[in-house]
């Protein structure tokens, strides 16, 4: 097949450039679009960005050309860039990801981050809604002397966190469970010993419904609905089922981190409250209110 004829010009960089700018111009800013040319050379032609940047002037052959055709015709239909190269990087961590989880989000890293700064030597960590397992894989990455369970009703979720694990080098243990019916986790987990959680985190569905006119095609046509919708008339559904859950089983001394909706940092801030803990507030580097953690009472 001669792949020159399928949508570039030629094979050179630059010809590939302004077509991915040109095909792409009215769907992505076009600085997103350099960000995901970027991506796709490093992950089919192992460019990194300074070799990129010095060799726009060069050609790639026509395996790396034929991926790159698909993968315009991919991110054409709002496929997103992370599920076209098949991973990403979250707080240091290489984690596959495809349609079966969401993907990472910056903020999500952001909390996970300050989570590895704040919290020392946490003896059991769980994951609840573990999705892709980023949480729970970054976290025993950086305390790998802790017993991490990661916890989700999707069995594909569950087999993908298990991948990511091997992927790192780090043991999480993978526990099919609802967390909206939180009881006799702490027992399936072995952890009914009285001796309570150090660390609680999730990042669970808080989308809701009526603000699906607000998000992109990317998303709303690509990643899983299960993980991100919530009823309009229950935004605080899993919050509450996961406050229950922490009051009973969280360590003295434990810590409670969960990633918010920013319309309802306060309406969680008093549901949290009303189970027994005692919450904090944090706003991400766009100053919106993303994360709380809280302690026991």
């Amino acid at each position: 097949m001669n792949t020159t004829n399928l949508r570039f010009p030629s094979n050179k960089v630059r010809d590939i450039e302004r077509t991915y700018r040109g095909e792409l111009r009215n769907l992505y800013p076009e600085g997103e679009v350099g960000a995901m040319l970027r991506m796709l050379f490093e992950a089919y032609a192992g460019w990194d960005t300074a070799h990129y940047l010095l060799h726009r002037d060069g050609t790639v052959n026509q395996s790396v050309l034929l991926k790159l055709h698909w993968a315009l015709a991919d991110l054409k239909r709002h496929r997103p860039i992370q599920y076209i190269i098949g991973h990403t990087t979250f707080a240091g961590c290489r984690i596959e990801v495809d349609e079966r989880a969401l993907i990472p989000r910056p903020e999500t890293e952001e909390m996970v981050s300050r989570l590895i700064e704040d919290v020392h030597a946490p003896r059991r960590i769980a994951d609840l809604c573990c999705g892709s397992g980023c949480i729970a894989v970054a976290l025993t990455k950086a305390m790998p002397h802790a017993d991490a369970v990661a916890v989700d009703l999707s069995t594909d979720c569950l087999d993908l966190t298990r991948h990511n694990a091997a992927l790192n080098g780090v043991r999480v243990r993978c526990l099919q469970h609802d967390v909206l019916h939180p009881e006799g986790l702490a027992g399936l987990a072995g952890w009914d010993d009285g001796n309570g959680i150090d660390l609680i985190v999730s990042n669970p569905p808080y989308v809701c419904h009526g603000e699906r006119r607000e998000m992109r095609p990317n998303v709303l046509d690509h990643e899983p609905s299960l993980a991100l919708f919530v009823p309009d008339d229950d935004p605080l559904l899993f919050y509450r089922a996961i406050a229950q859950f922490a009051r009973h089983h969280l360590a003295v001394g434990g810590l409670l981190a969960l990633e918010i909706n920013e319309r309802f940092p306060r309406e969680v801030e008093t549901l949290l409250k009303e189970h027994g803990l005692q919450p904090t507030i944090h706003n991400d580097l766009n100053n919106k209110p993303r994360s709380v953690t809280a302690t026991l009472a």
